[in-house]
């Protein structure tokens, strides 16, 4: 990582502060140039996102890939309602007004939030699954608009299908090729409403998402306990999507809760800055948390999501902020020791870039663990069968199954990780971390860092399709290697880059999306000092194979 920014963590200047009625204009004002492959629709892990600033997320953008998902409806034959939800980023809002002209002019039957307001991306899937529940035809699917915990002046569009996680590369990239060509085509063959009239159409729902949601969630966490233990919960949720959700929440299970927050702002001028001075409402970061972390003596255990509320942030009493990895691997330990009804063969699932505290703790609860390539929708399918019973990313992102071992969500949910936090105190009368550290004090200590190193696009190609034969590291860091790996081995998918694996340490090598650098996730269960010549030897390692 760069130098931390003189603001991080601190409360964001008033003349920082994203102009709103600029960004919206140029949303509908600015048109995208489909010849610039800056400017054209791209599906990430997370669906397309950008800024209608860089003519990167604007109404072509929208239209365009609204009707492409359509077409691919139409050829599926999906003929069920469609979920849409949005986020509280400002681009969110007209995006949606976007989506419903084209989805109503297509005959699609779209369900939006009855009040006029906000979706988690987790209660979207809740949403699909549950509808889909023991049918065969007629299935819903979802749209999430939101570029989760990115700067204000981002949006983001994403496409879950009937399996209710994210789309796949081989939907997403229909979906793209299609939507581009719309985009080249100045959008002849959208089909568009006025929106007024779609409103009226017969085609636009207004749907509760709150109530189902909400009702469901003791089925997934015991917050009965929660209660009767009064376990003292502090919930901030950065002026995200959830913010709503809380209060019923609380009520229904009768909890011991306070939100913190309750404030919705565009400019998210609330926000503590992240380490480069930008304002990121990412519930992982100390300095973007850095309001909540300061309560931390006020309650038993605290937490934040992220805008669309799929991430969660833990804040403890006796360790602040829990590294994400680090609370992954105490709900695992936890979930499996306390949950009799999910299968015995219920796996493990985790990114190749998660700790290997997550291997140690399935080794020792006797669990398969399936190490996948980043991104959750490698974690759709075993959720959804009940062959995973977790699946969680590096960057706070997880899921898990109902108390009684049937699918809960297909995507991230951070709302039943931070509450599970609760659980765990109220069951065991400890905090997550001090689990954490009884886990490490049996099973070792882990030292993970993550570092940015710039990088050319000749050579984050190279780094894309990087061999083991070709790194040919025989040691690393003075232990002999045991695995050097391109592909994931829980499901031989490639996943882009390459990993490097001893007894005591890994590290693994990705070419960023969008900036000029790749990325170096390493671990030492020595110590920082031999993480540091981990990270030092893997660059070394790769400079030959760049030729450096």
């Amino acid at each position: 990582m760069a130098d931390v920014h003189p603001a991080a963590g601190k409360l964001v200047s008033p003349d920082a502060l994203a102009n709103i009625p600029r960004l919206v204009t140029a949303y509908f004002a600015n048109k995208p140039d489909a010849s610039d492959p800056a400017q054209r629709v791209a599906f990430g892990t997370s669906g397309h996102r950008g800024t209608s600033l860089k003519n990167t997320f604007n109404e072509g953008h929208i239209l365009a890939t609204t009707q492409a998902i359509c077409d691919y409806r139409k050829e599926k034959g999906l003929t069920g309602p469609l979920f849409i939800g949005i986020d509280t980023h400002a681009l969110a809002e007209p995006a949606l007004a976007s989506a419903v002209e084209v989805f109503a002019a297509n005959g699609v039957d779209v369900m939006v939030d009855k009040d006029g307001g906000y979706t988690p991306t987790p209660v979207i899937s809740h949403a699909i699954l549950t509808y889909n529940k023991g049918r065969t035809s007629g299935l819903a699917d979802g749209v999430v608009v939101t570029p989760s915990h990115n700067p204000p002046e981002d949006g983001g569009y994403k496409y879950n299908p009937p399996h209710g996680g994210p789309a796949d590369t081989d939907v997403t990239g229909i979906v793209e090729k299609r939507a581009n060509a719309y985009l080249a085509d100045g959008l002849k063959g959208v089909a568009r409403m006025d929106y007024a009239k779609a409103k009226k159409s017969g085609h636009v729902h207004a749907y509760d998402f709150i109530t189902p949601y909400v009702a469901d969630l003791g089925n997934v966490v015991d917050l009965d306990l929660v209660k009767s233990a009064g376990i003292n919960i502090g919930i901030d949720p950065l002026g995200g999507a959830a913010v709503h959700y809380w209060h019923p929440i609380i009520e229904r299970y009768g909890l011991k809760a306070t939100v913190v927050n309750e404030a919705i702002d565009p400019t998210f001028r609330f926000m503590t800055v992240d380490w480069d001075g930008k304002i990121r409402m990412d519930c992982s970061s100390p300095y973007a948390m850095a309001s909540l972390i300061a309560m931390r003596d006020r309650f038993d255990v605290a937490f934040a999501n992220d805008t669309d509320a799929d991430r969660h942030g833990i804040v403890t009493r006796t360790g602040g902020l829990m590294n994400p990895n680090h609370y992954l691997a105490t709900a695992i330990s936890y979930l499996f020791a306390h949950r009799p009804n999910w299968g015995r063969d219920a796996a493990i699932g985790k990114t190749v870039v998660s700790s290997s505290i997550i291997d140690r703790v399935a080794k020792k609860l006797g669990r398969k663990l399936v190490e996948t390539p980043v991104g959750f929708k490698w974690f759709v399918d075993g959720l959804l069968t009940g062959g995973f019973g977790f699946g969680g990313e590096e960057s706070a992102g997880a899921s898990f199954l109902r108390r009684d071992g049937g699918v809960w969500t297909t995507d991230k949910d951070g709302v039943i990780l931070g509450l599970l936090a609760a659980e765990i105190m109220a069951k065991t009368g400890r905090d997550p971390s001090q689990l954490f550290n009884d886990l490490t004090a049996e099973l070792g200590v882990p030292h993970y860092a993550r570092i940015d190193v710039a990088a050319t696009t000749p050579q984050k190609n190279i780094l894309k399709s990087v061999t083991p034969e070709q790194l040919g590291l025989k040691d690393l860091a003075g232990d002999p290697v045991r695995a050097t790996l391109s592909k994931a081995p829980g499901n031989g998918q490639p996943f882009g880059g390459i990993k490097v694996e001893t007894d005591f340490g890994w590290f693994a090598a990705r070419p960023s999306g969008t900036e000029d650098v790749y990325k170096i996730y390493a671990e030492s269960f020595r110590s920082t000092e031999h993480l540091k010549r981990i990270q030092d030897e893997a660059q070394a390692g790769l400079n030959k194979v760049f030729g450096r």
